[in-house]
């Protein structure tokens, strides 16, 4: 158990610093006015810093570590 959560931590890790951020897209609203409607799609990106990819991959190294010495 504690060897699979240790890869999916390298595995968000190395996807973390590949991608640096997630990105989405939002539909607002700008008129309406009966049956007038507008809307507008506008893409946001919330920033991954590269610190959170790197403390992923060496705690899932951390944890891959501990569970071969258990072994």
């Amino acid at each position: 158990m504690v060897k699979l959560i240790g890869i999916a931590l390298i595995v968000l890790g190395v996807v973390a610093l590949v991608y640096e951020g997630i990105t989405y897209t939002t539909r607002d609203k700008v008129l309406d006015l009966g049956p007038l409607k507008a809307e507008v799609k506008r893409e946001k990106t919330i920033p991954l810093s590269p610190v959170v990819g790197v403390a992923a991959v060496a705690g899932g190294i951390v944890l891959l570590l501990v569970a071969g010495r258990r072994s």
